[in-house]
Parts: C-alpha cells; structure tokens; sequence
C-alpha cells in the first residue's frame, strides 16, 4: 500500500492511496480541474480510479466528489447525510460509511481490496471521520479537522505504520493573526482544529512500535509555519525515543511523493 498526498491544507485537500491494483482518492477538496492535474502527475488513469473517499462535508474536503465519480465511475463513500447532498446524486455507485464501523473497498478489476474503517472526531460537520485502511497487514491512518486531542481517538490510530495527523495551527499565531475573533474561536475551539500542541499531544498518546512515518497534513498557511509543526512532532518523538520515524510535511501547492505503508 501506498500513499501519496495530491494537497492538503485550507485551499484543498487530497490523498491518492494504491494498494495493488486498487486505487482510491480520501477527499476530492480541489477544484475539478486542479484535482485532475493532480492525479494525472500521479500517474493514475481517470478510468483507474476506483473509489472517493470523504471524511466528511466541508468543501475544502469534498468539492468535487460528485463530478469526479460522475467522470470517472468511482464509487463515493462517505456518511448517509453527504449522500443527499445535491453534488453527488450523480454518483454512478455509492456507499455509506458507518460511523465507527468498518467497510471493505474492492478493486474493479483483479482482486485486491482493503479494509476501511471510521472513527468519528469532534468537528463542526457531523460526523467527520478520521480514517483507517488496512491491506496485506499494513495499515494506514488519516486524521485531520478535530479540535481536541481525544484518547479514543488516539487509541484506534495507535499501531499503523503511516499517520497522516493534522498539525493546523500555532497557537500565538493564530492569536495574533487576521482571523475575526469569531473565526479564531472556531479554529481554536474544541470542534474546530488541532494545534501544534494538540496534535503532539495527540501523537504521543497514539505512537506505537508499529509508525515507521508520520506526514504533517492540513497545515494553515496563515496561522502555521511548518518549522513551527516539525519541532511539535520532533519533540515528542525524541523524547519517545523514535529517532527512526520519518517526519514528512505534506503541502497545498504540489504533490508530495509516494510514501510506502
């Protein structure tokens, strides 16, 4: 399984994951055209693309899942209230994704498939699901948009090999920067993102044997540096001990590079 991430932060976000010949896209935040480009730097064939995957209904995380699964026939998986959103009725096939469940997403052609699974966080568009794919025992973790370090979220993220956890913001920047006081207070909040602070206290709570690598996902391009992120991360690792993980920042403007699960 692989994972390579097409654009993450607050201008859209992305992420293609291969596992043989099963291909499938977690949120399509970008406009249709931008997302294109993007898949086809990634060397994948519209017609490969066999499922989207939301976590949940904020654009900057959905934009363009219907028109994609109209264009391509992918099948949508997302929750049962996305699914009468207007934007993807087109949707050739769909699925709902149970909140704190499982579902198992197969390849259209050959027989690879994986195992999907959804654990709900505290965020201001219920449900949002931080999600978990498992194929061949390796397994893979997307984490973004909560507001709050929870320990059961920490819990079913603890022993994948790639987490992808949000690192939105820094504290005193956003404090000092030129958000509305009602905006900051969303951001800030315990519905809104995690802080540089949250998400390494997310992370310590989660780290297991198991993370070989850990991309820094949905960093805010106002209110976040990603030196200020790294030394978040760094720090909880050293302190664990776990020189060896490898630390990646994911960005908005270019495709990272494919990562191996």
């Amino acid at each position: 399984m692989q994972l390579q991430v097409l654009s993450s932060g607050s201008g859209g976000n992305a992420a293609l994951v291969r596992a043989g010949e099963l291909a499938l896209l977690l949120d399509a935040g970008l406009s249709i055209d931008a997302l294109e480009q993007r898949l086809e730097a990634a060397r994948l064939p519209p017609h490969r693309l066999d499922a989207i995957v939301l976590t949940h209904g904020h654009l900057d995380h959905a934009r363009s899942a219907g028109l994609l699964a109209r264009k391509t026939g992918a099948r949508v998986y997302c929750s049962a209230g996305l699914l009468a959103n207007a934007s993807l009725r087109g949707a050739r096939a769909t699925c709902v994704l149970p909140a704190g469940g499982q579902v198992t997403v197969r390849a259209a052609r050959g027989g690879d498939e994986l195992s999907l699974s959804t654990v709900p966080l505290p965020h201001d568009a219920d449900p949002t699901f931080a999600l978990v794919l498992e194929h061949a025992g390796r397994r893979l973790a997307l984490c973004t948009d909560l507001g709050a370090a929870d320990p059961a979220v920490a819990r079913a993220l603890a022993g994948v090999h790639v987490l992808a956890l949000e690192f939105n913001h820094d504290a005193e920047l956003l404090a000092r920067g030129p958000y509305t006081p009602a905006l900051k207070r969303r951001v800030g909040g315990p519905r809104g993102h995690l802080s540089n602070a949250q998400a390494a206290e997310l992370l310590a709570l989660a780290l297991a044997p198991e993370l070989h690598t850990l991309v820094l996902v949905h960093l805010s391009a106002t209110n976040n540096r990603p030196e200020l992120a790294l030394t978040s991360a760094q720090a909880v690792l050293e302190r664990a001990g776990r020189a060896d993980v490898r630390l990646v920042v994911a960005e908005q403007e270019r495709i990272g590079a494919a990562l191996a699960v």
